[in-house]
């Protein structure tokens, strides 16, 4: 049984034990969360897509809240003397799945 679901602007396929980086959503380490923007389930060759998905929900836990590593962002003109670096580091929230329910 898996899902697609989509939260942050992006989609990712999930079924239940797997973790996985999202965008930084809001709640403490433990929290349990529900997700409810399902675009897609499969369950034992069954698959439900967008309106027939509507009632499903994924069951998920907060594992933890942090920032992912720092990219550099390096701007330049050649022959022009202009460079310019920047730095950025994305905030996330880590979650595990725990069920998705039908």
């Amino acid at each position: 049984m898996y899902a697609v679901i989509r939260t942050g602007g992006k989609q990712y396929k999930v079924s239940p034990g797997d973790r996985l980086k999202v965008e930084l959503l809001e709640g403490e380490k433990g929290a349990s969360i529900e997700l409810s923007d399902i675009l897609l389930v499969e369950n034992d060759g069954n698959v439900k897509i967008g309106k027939e998905a509507a009632g499903i929900k994924v069951k998920a836990e907060i594992v933890s809240q942090g920032r992912a590593k720092k990219i550099l962002v390096f701007k330049h003109k050649r022959r022009k003397s202009y460079r310019k670096m920047n730095g950025h580091r994305q905030y996330f929230t880590e979650l595990l799945v725990k069920e998705i329910s039908a």
